[in-house]
């Protein structure tokens, strides 16, 4: 369980294919603190690490995982969203996120807001998608690579998000522009509740 509030950005440094998995090696400040079997977000997807050696770690992908994300478009030297799992005796500041990526969006403007940003995103959207909860709502939560934010002037298949200038510098929203494809995980609590009514 992660709460969308990125650490910091780690780096890939290495890319393996093996059959339909990929392993990603990355590097961060905090490697040295990771353990294998350890759970972390990258890009808001809920990895496993298999490997650290020195000051890399390694975690694999599956072809599930890369079907749905935008892992697969992963190059050496790109810069990956990370957060450890939460504690469960801190604040939550952001919202409850899975690391459970449902697709993905891309990128459709970026536009300046005087010193921040606002980030206009696109995605595949069905009445049977909306039905199981894959939507957003005026001032709901969603989670973008991993970020935690408030969605802003939603529609059926699209949404906005503010980004504040500390955010801009310290994820990779500096590298998401007009085209970028970003990992979405919509709100748990609204799927529940939108299950919850198609059972009715």
């Amino acid at each position: 369980m992660f709460s969308g509030i990125v650490e910091e950005m780690a780096r890939v440094v290495g890319i393996e294919r093996d059959r339909e998995n990929v392993h990603f090696t990355l590097t961060c400040s905090f490697v040295d603190e990771l353990k294998i079997d350890q759970s972390v977000s990258h890009n808001g997807v809920c990895l496993t690490v298999v490997k650290i050696d020195g000051s890399t770690y390694t975690v694999t992908a599956m072809k599930e995982t890369l079907d749905c994300s935008n892992l697969g478009l992963l190059q050496v030297g790109d810069n990956v969203n990370v957060e450890r799992s939460m504690l469960m005796n801190g604040r939550l500041d952001g919202h409850i996120v899975q690391g459970h990526v449902d697709q993905t969006a891309r990128c459709t403007e970026v536009r300046s807001a005087d010193g921040s940003y606002y980030f206009h995103f696109e995605y595949e959207s069905t009445p049977e998608m909306r039905r199981r909860g894959y939507l957003t709502v005026d001032k709901g939560s969603v989670t973008v690579n991993g970020v935690s934010l408030t969605v802003c002037t939603p529609t059926n298949n699209s949404f906005e998000v503010a980004i504040i200038p500390y955010t801009f510098e310290n994820t990779n929203f500096q590298d998401i522009k007009v085209g970028s494809v970003v990992n979405l995980e919509f709100d748990i609590i609204g799927k529940y509740i939108a299950r919850i009514i198609r059972e009715d």
